[in-house]
């Protein structure tokens, strides 16, 4: 493919938007693809209930690990080149596991759909190189909010097509919208000149996955195997091993995966562990907002919604992330990025408490849950702008993939302290108490709170337009 001048570039920039946030929502779904599956998916792959339960971790581990790696790779390879590759891994991984009877396969295929998640981090970093400044504030949050947007799409989209056809019919739609998208990357997204030439770090990469597997799988399964279990243990404390060793490798290399100076910067450092605890947030109502829809109404709180209907009532705050990518816009340029994310982690923060005291009907968790999600879509536009604010230009893509692992990482601590908060207060029938989910929406609340209080301690970031249009055009020349 030929480079694409820079007035090309420009001139597409709306369309290569659409086709990037195409792209970032078609990979974001499949995070939730088969939750409306799960009950059925021990019957349907001839497995045990333990078992398959992988066919959602492994998805979330593969992403933790490819987000970094992949921004690393966009970063020396150039970015439109590993986009390309992210959606043919989608493709793949989606074919796999549509074609899947059994479990082996089916983790195959759901492995290689999260390391596709790799797309979201490399095109919010080639959002800055390929689009004016005037729209560059909207793109990097219209791009950031499909990790939520897909998310929350995908629940009903895929309940929907489960009941309505055959299992597989799930897989073979992000099939076809991985096509798509490798079809936008390739002949709308510019190809512009941002490629690095450096050594690809294969052992710092194989390091990373081992201690970031290591200590996300002990948080994911610590519910199962109980927290103070040697697997959970040995396998939270093995990866932190790793990863210590992991760093100190790095700091030793001339070309390291991750570079843990540049990381160690006070603004980038405090925004990924804002990232922390807004992607805590996130994924705390993601868990327990559908959980409570569905109870049953004998529980006297509960609501007896379908899977499909629960979905329905969530996909608004889905929405309402992608709807707020113009409004995060506007306060990125008047406000700045710091002020932005406080702005969308007090907004996250009041959606918990407004679900705390408005959980009797199913309409009042849907507003709850719209609150909670603007906040998102607000925040997450912030902390990758922070972040590219911080950095070289070099360093873009492996930065802004630190930061999307750490909002990972945030999500799957959220998934195991929501779960244990459940299960340890049930009533006679086994269901969790009104009492627990309460408990959730505070202790969501104050993650999204902490979230604003590290944030203050962020040193002043501010992307001046003249500085991206500089950007572009180095970028494009």
């Amino acid at each position: 493919m030929s480079d694409a001048p820079p007035s090309t570039a420009t001139d597409r920039a709306p369309l290569t938007v659409v086709a990037l946030c195409f792209g970032g929502m078609s990979a974001s779904l499949t995070q939730t693809l088969v939750i409306p599956l799960q009950g059925d998916l021990p019957r349907l792959l001839g497995t045990s209930v333990s078992n398959a339960g992988w066919v959602v971790t492994v998805t979330l581990l593969a992403a933790a690990v490819a987000m970094p790696v992949s921004g690393r790779l966009g970063d020396i390879l150039g970015k439109q080149r590993v986009l390309v590759a992210s959606a043919a891994i989608l493709a793949v991984g989606s074919v796999v596991c549509a074609l899947s009877t059994s479990l082996a396969p089916m983790l195959v295929g759901r492995a290689l759909q999260g390391v596709a998640m790799g797309f979201i981090p490399v095109g919010i970093a080639l959002m800055r190189e390929v689009t004016p400044p005037r729209l560059t504030g909207t793109a990097i949050a219209a791009m950031s909010a499909t990790l939520g947007v897909g998310g929350a799409i995908g629940l009903p989209l895929s309940a929907w097509v489960a009941q309505s056809f055959d299992w597989h019919a799930v897989f073979w739609m992000a099939a076809i919208m991985a096509a798509l998208t490798s079809l936008g990357v390739l002949f709308v997204v510019p190809h512009v000149h941002d490629a690095h030439p450096g050594r690809i770090d294969f052992l710092g990469g194989v390091g990373l996955g081992v201690g970031l597997v290591g200590v996300l799988v002990g948080v994911s399964k610590a519910h199962d195997w109980g927290w103070g279990s040697g697997r959970t243990v040995g396998a939270i404390v093995g990866g932190v091993a790793v990863l210590l060793v992991w760093g100190s490798y790095q700091l030793r290399r001339d070309e390291p995966l991750v570079d843990l100076r540049t990381s160690a910067r006070r603004p980038v450092l405090l925004t990924n562990v804002a990232a922390v605890a807004i992607g805590f947030g996130m994924m705390a109502q993601a868990i327990v907002v559908p959980q409570l829809l569905q109870l049953p109404r004998s529980t006297g709180f509960g609501m007896g919604q379908t899977m499909l209907e629960a979905g329905l009532w969530m996909a608004p705050g889905g929405l309402m992330m992608l709807l707020f990518a113009p409004v995060s816009s506007r306060l990125l340029t008047n406000v700045g990025p710091k002020l932005t994310l406080m702005v969308g982690g007090s907004v996250l923060g009041v959606g918990y408490l407004v679900a705390f005291f408005l959980m009797n009907a199913a309409w009042e968790l849907a507003v709850a849950s719209i609150i909670a999600s603007a906040g998102v879509g607000i925040g997450y536009a912030a902390m990758p702008t922070m972040i590219l604010g911080a950095v070289p230009m070099a360093e873009a893509g492996a930065a802004v993939g630190i930061n999307s692992l750490m909002r990972s990482v945030g999500t799957t601590v959220a998934s195991a302290v929501m779960t244990t908060v459940l299960a340890g207060s049930v009533t006679a029938a086994g269901l969790p108490t009104r009492g627990a989910y309460e408990a959730c929406f505070l202790i969501g609340a104050v993650a999204a709170f902490v979230g604003v209080a590290i944030t203050a301690l962020v040193p002043h970031v501010h992307v001046r337009p003249a500085a991206t249009e500089r950007a572009v055009e180095a970028a494009a020349a």
